[in-house]
């Protein structure tokens, strides 16, 4: 109460949002605009807070959520002209890093994974195993690409190269973000946008990140012994709460512990 009574001066507050998981355009426990956004909006209008921190663990995911994740932050930041502080633990890497470069500055743990910046397409191809089961694929289109790399056709050279342009366009523009948001910082002489992963000392050296440390005692340092940490994130929904849908839970727990792996975690 204190931050409206006259005279009274008030502890500092930063608003901190939790970015955990992996970022898809659906699905209960994934990060995306849709789910994020009023939180988002929450934390950068409530009490009016001197900052706003993000705390990320994100093995990265969709382009696109990442892309419209991170321009929110940014308008937001912009529009109420406040500084926002990213706190990697685990991995910032892919989708995950394009969230993190979205804040003024980012900090790691030593042991931190940064990077990634690159684009992925995988699937798989079983043509041959439908064949040796005699089983007759029919495909009917209206339009030359509509079975674009049908996984139960053989893999057509010219839909691959289609595909490759595709990434290579994406892939522009996650560089564009990444060198448009942290400009001269990045060094010069090192090949960033490969896809390669670091840990935290080497990409503080590279630009990538800024420093090394962690949330509470570097917003003290900055703010004050006193600072608040007022928390937002993501909320699991009532049933998953009480052992509710077990099975979808566990298939997606699954599915974000193999996406952690690729990064040793």
């Amino acid at each position: 109460m204190t931050r409206w009574i006259p005279f009274m001066k008030s502890a500092p507050t930063v608003a901190v949002i939790r970015l955990q998981g992996v970022i898809a355009g659906s699905g209960r426990a994934a990060l995306n605009d849709a789910g994020l956004g009023p939180i988002i909006e929450k934390a950068f209008s409530r009490g009016k807070p001197d900052a706003v921190a993000l705390e990320i663990n994100s093995p990265g995911g969709s382009p696109v959520q990442s892309s419209l994740i991170a321009a929110r932050i940014r308008r937001l930041a912009v529009e109420k002209n406040i500084p926002v502080i990213a706190f990697v633990e685990d991995v910032a890497a892919s989708g995950g890093y394009w969230l993190a470069v979205a804040a003024d500055e980012i900090f790691a743990d030593d042991s931190s994974v940064i990077g990634s910046i690159g684009v992925i397409s995988s699937g798989f191809g079983a043509h041959e195993l439908l064949a040796r089961q005699g089983v007759e694929r029919r495909v009917y289109t209206a339009g030359k690409s509509k079975s674009l790399l049908d996984p139960f056709s053989p893999e057509n050279p010219d839909d691959v190269e289609r595909l490759k342009v595709l990434l290579e366009d994406v892939h522009g523009n996650f560089i564009d973000h990444v060198t448009r948001r942290r400009g001269s910082k990045l060094d010069a002489e090192t090949e960033l946008f490969t896809g390669e992963i670091w840990v935290a000392r080497k990409a503080k050296a590279l630009g990538l990140i800024d420093g090394i440390g962690h949330i509470k005692p570097i917003l003290q340092d900055r703010y004050g012994e006193k600072v608040k940490l007022r928390r937002y994130g993501v909320r699991k929904p009532f049933l998953a709460r009480f052992g509710g849908q077990v099975v979808d839970d566990t298939l997606r727990s699954i599915e974000e512990r193999a996406a952690f792996a690729q990064f040793g975690l």
